[in-house]
C-alpha cells in the first residue's frame, strides 16, 4: 500500500454538496470513510450521505477553518472553489488534489493560455478586455464566433452566439458586466467528445471510454460510449490529456472535453473533478470515475479500467423527468439515479439514467426503437 494513503474509518471533507458530491459520498461511505459537508444549502444531496453538514458559503473562511479541524483531506464537486481557502487548504496537508487545476480551470484565458503554450489544439481565440478589442477580434477570426465570460458559467450560462456585426451590440452589454470576455472561432465540430480520467498521486493515468456527447440547449443530454470516433482520433485525445494532467499535476478525477472535426481535434474546456459525462462508468465500468476519485486523493491504487462495451446515459432535468417517469415501466435495463433534490426546475438536473449492454450500436437502435432516447 503507499505511503501515507487514508485508511479505513478516516473523514473526508467535501466542498459542495450537489449531485457530484453524492455520487462520491456514496462511494466513499462504501469504502468506510465519514464524511463532512460544506455547502451552504441545507439537507443538499450530498449532506443527505454525510455524518456532518457544514452550512455555510463556500468562501466562508472560517467555515473552511471548521472543516479543517474536522477532516483528515478535503475534495471539491465543481471548480469554482475560493483559492485563498483552497491554498489555505493545501498548505495543511489537506488537499491532495492542489491548487494547480483549480487556477487554470476558473479562468478561461488562463485554460486557454496553458493549451498554447503546451501546444494542444484550442480554437483560434482573443481576448476581450475592452470594447475596442472586439474590432481586432473580428478582423482576426469573424464570424461565426462565440463570447464567454473569462470566469464563471456553467451549461451555457456566460456565453453568446454572434453571427455578424449586428450581434456586437449585446456582446459590448456582456463585456460591461464582466471584466473580460474570450472571443473564440465557433467551430463546426462532427461530434463533442469528452474523455474522462483519474490520475494518481504517483502519476499513474486510468483511462475511462472516450463519450460522446449530444447537447439541448448547451445542457448535456445523452452520452453515448464508446465515441463514434475514429482510432487515430481516440489516439490524439489520450495524448492530448496525458499532456495536461502531466502539465497540471492532476489527483484524482479530471474531465477533458474536445470538439472532432474530421480527424482534427480542438480542447474546449478542461474540469478538475468528476463529470456529467462520465456517469455511465458506475454500471459500464468495473470501477466508476467516483470511486477511482476516492482512491486517488486517499493514496490508494487505482483499479484498471474494464467497460462493458456499450453505454447510454440520458440526463433527468425538470423539463423531461415527466416523459420518463410515465415510462417507468419501459425502464426495466435503466439503471435510475435521482440526486435528492427538493425542487424539479426546468433546466436542474434531477437524476439520470444509464442504459448498459456488449454493444454500443444495437443498445442505440434498441433505445431508438423504443423511443427511449
Amino acid at each position: 500500500m503507499p505511503t501515507n494513503s487514508l485508511t479505513l474509518g478516516k473523514t473526508i471533507g467535501i466542498i459542495g454538496g450537489g449531485q457530484l458530491g453524492r455520487m462520491m459520498a456514496t462511494t466513499a461511505r462504501h469504502m468506510g470513510y465519514r464524511l463532512v459537508v460544506l455547502d451552504p444549502t441545507p439537507n443538499c444531496p450530498a449532506a443527505q450521505l454525510a455524518d456532518k453538514q457544514i452550512i455555510a458559503n463556500y468562501d466562508d473562511f472560517e467555515a473552511i477553518k471548521q472543516l479543517a479541524t474536522l477532516v483528515d483531506l478535503v475534495t471539491y464537486e465543481f471548480e469554482n472553489v475560493d483559492l485563498k481557502t483552497a491554498r489555505y487548504l493545501a498548505d495543511k496537508g489537506l488537499l491532495p488534489q492542489g491548487t494547480a487545476s483549480l487556477e487554470v480551470t476558473q479562468d478561461r484565458e488562463l485554460e486557454k493560455r496553458l493549451m498554447e503554450k503546451l501546444n494542444q489544439p484550442v480554437a483560434p481565440f482573443e481576448i476581450i478586455n475592452h470594447q475596442d478589442d472586439f474590432k481586432r477580434a473580428v478582423e482576426k477570426i469573424g464570424f461565426p464566433a462565440v463570447v464567454k465570460t473569462c470566469r464563471g458559467g456553467y451549461d451555457g450560462k456566460g456565453q453568446m452566439i454572434l453571427e455578424s456585426i449586428a450581434d456586437l451590440a449585446e456582446a459590448e452589454v456582456m463585456l460591461g458586466n464582466n471584466q473580460r470576455l474570450i472571443y473564440e472561432k465557433l467551430i463546426q465540430f462532427d461530434r463533442e467528445v469528452s474523455i474522462v480520467f483519474t490520475r494518481s498521486q504517483a502519476g499513474v493515468i486510468q483511462y475511462f471510454p472516450i463519450a460522446e456527447n449530444e447537447h439541448r440547449e448547451h445542457i448535456l443530454d445523452k452520452t453515448i460510449v464508446p465515441a463514434r470516433i475514429s482510432d487515430s482520433v481516440a489516439r490524439q485525445i489520450k495524448q492530448a490529456a496525458e499532456v495536461v494532467a502531466t502539465a497540471l499535476n492532476v489527483v484524482g478525477t479530471f474531465a477533458i472535453e474536445f470538439f472532432v472535426k474530421g480527424e482534427e481535434i480542438y480542447i474546449n474546456e478542461l474540469a478538475p473533478r468528476p463529470h456529467n459525462s462520465g456517469h455511465f462508468t458506475i454500471e459500464a465500468c468495473n470501477v466508476s470515475q467516483f470511486e477511482q476519485h476516492i482512491r486517488a486523493i486517499c493514496n490508494l491504487p487505482l483499479i484498471p479500467v474494464l467497460f462493458h462495451g456499450g453505454a447510454v446515459m440520458v440526463n433527468l432535468l425538470g423539463d423531461n423527468l415527466h416523459i420518463y417517469r410515465e415510462k417507468i415501466n419501459q425502464l426495466e435495463t435503466a439503471h435510475l439515479h435521482f440526486y435528492g433534490k427538493d425542487q424539479i426546475k426546468p433546466k436542474r438536473k434531477i437524476g439520470h439514467l444509464t442504459f448498459v449492454a456488449g454493444d454500443r450500436d444495437q443498445l442505440i437502435d434498441e433505445l431508438t426503437e423504443r423511443n427511449l432516447i
